[in-house]
């Protein structure tokens, strides 16, 4: 399986660039698109505040800074890398 899509979220939640990376990569509008980069977004804040395990080298006093960093499920692996400034390349 090869990345079908790439987008990148800056880290107000707002949608920055996506791309299709396959032939096979699905067709999507780009009010979809910007729905899907806000709502990871949220996810991922949601996800980081929730972290019950700080892991070493978080310098964030007041939780977890980390959030998400992959999904896997059926038929689908989506990966999250995070900038020190707050952007999200997601493939």
């Amino acid at each position: 399986m090869g990345f079908l899509h790439l987008f990148i979220v800056n880290k107000s939640g707002g949608l920055i660039h996506q791309k299709a990376l396959g032939p096979r990569a699905p067709k999507i509008g780009v009010n979809e698109w910007l729905r899907i980069g806000s709502t990871f977004h949220s996810l991922h804040a949601i996800a980081a505040e929730a972290s019950p395990v700080r892991l070493p080298g978080n310098k964030n006093a007041y939780g977890a800074d980390d959030g998400i960093d992959e999904i896997v499920a059926a038929g689908l692996v989506l990966r999250c890398l995070q900038t020190r400034t707050g952007i999200k390349f997601v493939v």
